[in-house]
C-alpha cells in the first residue's frame, strides 16, 4: 500500500464513546476515506446529528450493517461490545477486508478463558489463531503483516508498557506484580448505568473487580511472553470522578541480583526500551504524571520512583485514545505501511 493512497473506511459500532473518536481521529487521517458507519437503531441518521462535534467534518448517515457496505471497505473497526467481531469478522476476512476490533474478541489466544470471563462461546477460533495482539509498541512487526487485530484493553496497556522493561530485561520478581489503576468514567462505556450516573460517580472513588477483572487473563498472558519467570499479578481497578484519563501505579520487587542498579542506571533502562518511541513518552525519574497531561492524545507517560528494593512505575494516558481508539489507529497505520503518527500529532488539551 502506498504512503499516499487513500484506504477505506468502515465502523461498527460508531454511536459510542470509542467510535466517536474513531470518527473524530479519521476525519482527518491524510491517508483515509471514512466509507461507512453501521447502526441497527440509527440508521439513516446523521453522524453529526448524534455527534455535534464532527458537524462539517463527518458528513456520512449511519448505514444499515447487513447492507454489505462494509465489504467494500480496506478496514473495518469493530468498537462493540465483546460476541460482535467474532460474528462477523471471520466473512469481512474471507472478502479481503482487513479487521481491527477494539472488543475483547480477538484479545485472548486461550478459548477457555476467554469463555470463563466473558460468559459466552467463542465462535471464531479459527479467525482467533491467526489474529495478532495489537499492542504496536512491543508486537510492532507481528502487526505489519496481520489481517486481524486484537486491540488491546485500556488497563493492560499501561500495565503491560509499564512493566515490560524491568521484566524484560529479568530485573524483578514476577510472580509478586502489584498494579492499583484508576479510570474515568468513559471506560465504563456510553450507556445508562445507575453507577455511572453523575450524581453516583461524581465526588466519589470506588474500587471494583476487586476479586477479578477482565482485563488480568489479558494482561497475565502478554506479560507471560516478557520472561521466563511465573507471573503473578494483583490488579486492582478504581472507577475515579472525572470523564476520561487513567492512571496507573505499579509495583515490582528488585531481584537480589538488580539491587544494586542505581536510579539512573534503572531510568536508562526505561529510556533505552522506549527511544524513539512517538507515544511513550519516559519523564525524568521521580516525575509525577497527570492525566491531563495525555487528554485526547495517543500520549502515554512512564514516571519510576523507587522506595527501597521496590520499583514504582507511574503510568498515564487517555483510555479512549491510547486505549482504544488511538492505539487501533496506530496499529492501523502500521498494517497499511502508512507514517505511525499518522492522524495521531494532536497535542494534549489543557486544561
Amino acid at each position: 500500500m502506498s504512503k499516499t493512497s487513500k484506504i477505506k473506511i468502515g465502523i461498527v459500532g460508531g454511536t459510542g464513546y470509542t467510535g466517536v473518536e474513531l470518527l473524530r481521529i479519521l476525519a482527518r487521517h491524510p491517508n483515509v476515506k471514512l466509507h461507512a458507519i453501521t447502526s441497527r437503531t440509527e440508521m439513516g441518521v446523521p453522524v453529526a446529528q448524534m455527534f455535534p462535534s464532527l458537524r462539517g467534518v463527518v458528513d456520512l448517515l449511519f448505514s444499515n450493517p447487513a447492507s454489505g457496505i462494509l465489504n467494500e471497505c480496506d478496514v473495518v473497526f469493530f468498537a462493540t461490545p465483546h460476541g460482535v467481531a467474532m460474528a462477523q469478522a471471520p466473512e469481512l476476512m474471507a472478502k479481503g477486508v482487513k479487521v481491527i476490533d477494539l472488543g475483547a474478541d480477538f484479545r485472548l489466544q486461550d478459548v477457555a478463558v476467554f469463555e470463563q470471563w466473558y460468559k459466552l462461546p467463542h465462535s471464531a477460533s479459527d479467525a482467533l489463531k491467526k489474529s495478532v495482539y495489537g499492542l504496536t509498541e512491543l508486537n510492532r512487526d507481528a502487526i505489519r503483516q496481520a489481517r486481524l487485530i486484537g486491540n488491546p484493553g485500556c488497563y493492560p496497556t499501561t500495565m503491560q508498557l509499564g512493566f515490560y522493561p524491568l521484566l524484560k530485561n529479568n530485573l524483578v520478581d514476577a510472580s509478586a506484580l502489584i498494579a492499583d489503576c484508576k479510570s474515568g468514567v468513559s471506560g465504563a462505556g456510553r450507556k445508562a448505568e445507575v453507577a455511572t450516573l453523575f450524581s453516583e460517580s461524581g465526588d466519589s472513588i470506588k474500587a471494583y473487580g476487586v476479586q477479578g477483572h477482565r482485563h488480568t487473563p489479558e494482561t497475565l498472558e502478554q506479560l507471560s511472553k516478557m520472561t521466563e519467570q511465573p507471573v503473578n499479578l494483583i490488579f486492582t481497578p478504581h472507577l475515579i470522578p472525572m470523564i476520561r484519563g487513567m492512571h496507573s501505579t505499579l509495583y515490582a520487587n528488585l531481584l537480589p541480583a538488580a539491587q544494586s542498579l542505581s536510579n539512573d542506571e534503572l531510568q536508562k533502562i526505561f529510556e533505552d526500551a522506549y527511544a524513539g518511541e512517538a507515544f511513550v513518552d519516559v519523564m525524568p525519574f521521580g516525575s509525577h504524571p497527570e492525566t491531563r497531561s495525555t487528554r485526547a492524545s495517543n500520549m502515554l507517560r512512564i514516571a519510576l520512583h523507587r522506595n527501597g528494593n521496590t520499583v514504582i512505575v507511574l503510568v498515564v494516558h487517555d483510555n479512549l485514545v491510547k486505549g482504544a481508539a488511538g492505539q487501533a489507529v496506530q496499529n492501523m497505520n502500521v498494517m497499511f505501511d502508512f507514517i505511525e503518527t499518522a492522524g495521531l500529532d494532536a497535542v494534549p488539551v489543557m486544561p
